[in-house]
């Protein structure tokens, strides 16, 4: 029987634990420094708990040291650190940690230990690489176009917004910028310096801002138009740019009777109780990609759409559904062999192997996930 060790039981984690341990042929370990999630989980489900501190090389490496294969869900400032050390254990890793530092700075290690390790593996990044590896398989491509939000079902909610991830996480990206790639050449703009609008069915018009979501794409896709946009509501994408404006997401520090505080940092303290989804509260996933290019020496436009919504059976946002599944499903890949490339791998990689995407979808399909394609 083979070991999955899941590091992380948070939003996302827990729900990858959760569903990988409906397989028979699988034994799940779920790993966290909150002793009392983790025995939560352990109550409701087959599955082995064990508490460390995640943040430390000992932790980690206790956590994973009887591991057939590792998923990575633990927070982005922790990430980098966290499979740096993984990879030395020499373990398979699928990792959702989205950290800002570069992955393939630990290529090599991973090809010295003669590990698969497959990182930025959800929805986008994650999913959507998946379908773009496999159609530059059989096109040329020429524009990538990807939009993408994880929004609560109400457009009600406080500021127009919820989060299954840490607040400040989100307000960094705000403040930040994203890169793009036009004509051949990367581009950077502030995530709010400018919007346009999309409709889609179901949700109806959203906002779409600046989002460095390409990631790994634009050093390993030559494409020379790609772009990917994240989608809030319009009231929202108002209000943060109100908050931007009046420097309420600024990082230098200030001083406030005597202490120096980031005004990001209060923003997020004050933020945090109101953008936490509580107990059955409905988020939804929202994805289009439009790929195009030459095909059999004939233009050709692949348009992507993807809708899901909060599960009440089992209490997974979407977010958690999407992201998690992907990782899950590319979990199965590699441990069953599917998928077996050593060092570094962006989930595109995995999108390039015959059959890797098609396993892919039907894991998701399989849980009520799947994309709608249109040919133009």
């Amino acid at each position: 029987m083979s070991r999955i060790v899941v590091l992380g039981c948070g939003a996302v984690g827990k729900h990858i634990a959760i569903d990988l341990s409906n397989a028979h042929d699988c034994e799940i370990i779920s790993v966290d420094i909150n002793r009392d999630a983790l025995e939560r989980l352990a109550r409701e489900y087959p599955i082995q708990i064990q508490v460390e501190d995640l943040a430390t090389t000992e932790g980690v490496t206790r956590a994973v040291e009887d591991a057939d294969i590792v998923i990575g869900s633990v927070p982005g400032s922790i990430g980098y650190a966290m499979l740096e050390t993984v990879i030395s254990a020499g373990k398979n890793i699928v990792d959702i940690s989205y950290f800002p530092e570069d992955p393939f700075d630990l290529d090599e290690l991973a090809k010295e230990r003669g590990v698969t390790a497959v990182v930025d593996c959800g929805v986008v990044p994650g999913m959507a690489n998946i379908i773009l590896g496999d159609h530059v398989q059989k096109m040329r491509v020429s524009s990538y176009e990807c939009y993408v939000g994880g929004i609560p079902k109400s457009r009600n909610a406080p500021l127009g917004y919820k989060s299954p991830f840490p607040v400040l996480e989100v307000l960094d990206e705000y403040a930040g910028s994203g890169r793009m790639v036009e004509n051949g050449q990367v581009v950077i703009k502030p995530m709010l310096s400018e919007t346009m609008t999309i409709d889609l069915e179901n949700v109806g018009t959203l906002a779409c801002l600046n989002s460095d979501g390409l990631r790994s794409l634009i050093r390993t896709m030559d494409i020379p138009n790609m772009f990917e946009k994240t989608l809030r509501y319009p009231g929202h994408v108002d209000i943060m740019r109100i908050f931007k404006d009046a420097g309420f997401l600024n990082m230098t520090p200030i001083e406030v009777n005597g202490a120096l505080v980031r005004p990001i940092d209060v923003t997020a303290l004050l933020i945090s109780p109101l953008w936490e989804y509580k107990q059955g509260e409905a988020d939804l996933t929202v994805m289009r990609l439009v790929i195009s290019g030459e095909e059999n020496g004939k233009q050709a436009t692949y348009t992507y759409d993807m809708y899901d919504e909060y599960d009440p059976t089992t209490g997974a946002l979407s977010m958690a559904r999407t992201t998690g599944y992907t990782c899950a499903a590319v979990t199965r890949l590699v441990l069953d062999g599917g998928y077996s490339q050593k060092g570094i791998s962006p989930p595109e990689f995995v999108g390039r192997v015959d059959g890797c995407r098609e396993s892919v979808e039907k894991y998701l399909g399989n849980r009520g996930v799947s994309c709608k394609m249109k040919r133009s």
